[in-house]
């Protein structure tokens, strides 16, 4: 595409220019043929230089390399710019910009005085935002600049680069989640001997399957070799359920109950990815299903979640029964009493519930309501009117301090109640209280082995909650 020939001058190029017409002109008209060259060769300096910078403009070859291409908020990255001159001649004078988001900082700027022919040149930079998401870093920017400040021409060039920043990950306790959940070694073990001999459901041998599976009993009544089947195989699998929807959280920012809420999600999914559990992840606006590169997938797509506008569980509840069996770890916000029913029921005889409940009027603004965010079916009455105690005596200490203990949460308690009468292992995290710390109050996993095969729930029969 041809740009104008003055297309490139400055402020002060274009001074030149028009004081070097009103001189020339001035010069013809009243005679004086000095002033009139002075005039000439102000015009001729800047149209010059254009017609130069444009004649020897370079052709340089820019890629773009980020190491790592993501990481999660807070931490930093590094970008490498490397600028080779493929031209026959050398370069003159560059200043170069790259084009960054306003979230990531400041754009940064170079001046490469000289770029010999086949030379290159690398720039490097650091990257870091506080707020995850996914970014285009690029083009940058080459201004080619005369020495008298008269032509500045600028072009693109390297296109665009992706960057994520993921939600902030934290490292969890193995024991609430481990290999004994997914049928391995001691759970194994204990699951065998609960089952007994007479439960074990056999097939015919096929080539691959080990020794040790041998079922002799049922060999020798069908006369061929059976082995046992891998009916724990569910026990592999781990969904994560998040609550997205924006009326059941509170706060703004980094400081919300909603990016909490994110990490959390984030955290649980790469912890059941790293301990070799087969995870799925379902929100109230996405589904990741069961796959390779699970936890890449995921975090991914929690960089680009928003609260969304849904103010019901229903497409998750019922894509959450419909995954049934395995470990359901649940990052919940406000949950109304009909809610925590429909969560409950998710869970089916044999698996296993872990609920992170979000004790979302801790994020509240201080200076306003505490109390629980509005319901859509008109339960945040009873929630008040079962908490009216616990919250006049709050109100009565005055907005100076306006936290809760993190052990009895007033908004979440009926909530949690009502979850942990039907098998649900329940924790809370709030404000003071860390997805890690939240996240070792949970019972041991062979605890929550013993549990799922030895109590009865209520709704299922006679007996005491896990």
């Amino acid at each position: 595409m041809r740009t104008s020939l003055l297309s490139g001058l400055t402020t002060r190029g274009s001074s030149f220019l028009a004081a070097g017409i009103a001189a020339a002109v001035t010069g013809y008209l009243v005679g004086e043929r000095a002033l009139a060259c002075v005039g000439v060769a102000l015009v001729a300096l800047p149209l010059l230089t254009a017609l130069a910078a444009r004649r020897g403009q370079y052709r340089l070859s820019v890629s773009r390399s980020i190491r790592p291409p993501r990481v999660p908020a807070g931490h930093t990255a590094t970008v490498i710019l490397r600028v080779e001159n493929i031209s026959r001649a050398s370069t003159g004078l560059l200043l170069a910009e790259d084009a960054v988001p306003y979230a990531l900082g400041a754009r940064p700027r170079y001046v490469l005085d000289k770029i010999e022919r086949k030379g290159t040149r690398e720039l490097t930079y650091p990257l870091r935002s506080d707020l995850r998401g996914k970014f285009e870093i690029g083009p940058l920017s080459l201004r080619v600049a005369d020495s008298f400040g008269l032509v500045e021409i600028s072009r693109s060039l390297s296109g665009r680069t992706p960057f994520v920043v993921t939600p902030r990950v934290v490292p969890l306790a193995r024991t609430v989640i481990s290999r004994s959940w997914a049928g391995e070694g001691e759970g194994q073990a204990r699951l065998a001997s609960m089952a007994g001999e007479d439960d074990v459901i056999p097939r015919e041998y096929r080539d691959g399957d080990e020794r040790r599976r041998v079922h002799w009993r049922s060999t020798a009544r069908y006369g061929e070799l059976m082995v046992r089947r891998e009916e724990q195989r569910w026990r592999n699998r781990a969904t994560v359920l998040l609550d997205s929807r924006s009326m059941a959280h509170r706060g703004s920012g980094t400081g919300s109950s909603f990016e909490t809420a994110v990490s959390a999600a984030a955290s649980v999914g790469v912890h059941v990815s790293q301990e070799g559990l087969t995870g799925q992840f379902i929100s109230d606006s996405d589904i990741i299903r069961a796959g390779p590169f699970f936890e890449d997938r995921l975090l991914d797509a929690l960089a680009i979640i928003h609260p969304t506008s849904m103010r019901t569980l229903d497409r998750a509840f019922k894509e959450l029964k419909v995954v049934g069996g395995g470990v359901i770890i649940a990052v919940m916000g406000h949950l109304s009493q009909a809610e925590a029913r429909q969560l409950a029921a998710c869970r089916t005889e044999g698996s296993q519930g872990i609920a992170l409940l979000l004790d979302v009027a801790a994020w509240a603004d201080r200076r306003g309501r505490i109390g629980p965010p509005a319901s859509v079916d008109g339960e945040a009455g009873d929630l008040m009117s079962a908490n009216g105690q616990a919250e006049a005596g709050h109100e009565s200490q005055g907005a100076a301090d306006t936290r809760r203990p993190a052990s009895q949460p007033a908004e979440s308690a009926p909530v949690a109640a009502i979850l942990r009468g039907a098998g649900w292992h329940v924790t809370t995290v709030d404000t003071d209280t860390s997805v890690s710390m939240a996240w070792q109050r949970l019972p041991r996993a062979a605890e929550m082995l013993v549990a799922t095969g030895t109590t009865v729930y209520p709704g299922t029969g006679n007996g005491l909650p896990a």
